[in-house]
């Protein structure tokens, strides 16, 4: 399954010239990122699904298709480990620094969804903050941020 995730993104990220909006290469890469937050606690709710349906279509402006196909591989089996490198490298080397901060809160956002943050899902947002290289100081107030909001909102 999770071989099947990184299919999805080679066949996306191998030929960018061959999209007709090249950029969505990089979106892509980050939706791949997103989709392993909803994943880390092993138990992916409804409230996860849309709020990642939602930013994989309206921020990164997938197709409806691709979120189709996104969405099913994010909620098959997650015995694998995938590897993020060419997710990471690829966001390293186009977003500046405020972009990779913005991306760890939208990875907090998906992490409340569901109204908790399981320590799973925190343990992967730290671990991809850190590949993003995005400081701890920074990842503690993009989480604070979030849950702030959520604590307001709710």
């Amino acid at each position: 399954m999770l071989n099947a995730i990184t299919d999805f993104f080679q066949r996306t990220l191998a030929h960018p010239e061959q999209r007709e909006n090249q950029a969505l290469t990089l979106e892509l890469a980050t939706a791949a990122l997103l989709c392993e937050i909803i994943r880390a606690d092993y138990d992916t709710s409804e409230e996860e699904l849309a709020a990642l349906r939602i930013m994989l279509t309206e921020r990164y402006r997938l197709s409806e298709s691709d979120v189709e196909e996104l969405m099913s591989l994010a909620q098959a089996e997650v015995d694998e480990a995938v590897d993020h490198y060419q997710f990471v490298s690829l966001i390293k080397e186009h977003y500046d620094y405020s972009q990779r901060c913005e991306l760890v809160a939208q990875m907090w956002q998906l992490a409340w969804a569901d109204g908790n943050v399981d320590p799973l899902e925190e343990h992967r947002i730290r671990r991809l903050a850190d590949l993003l290289y995005v400081s701890h100081s920074d990842f503690i107030r993009t989480k604070l941020q979030v849950e702030e909001r959520n604590n307001h909102d709710a």
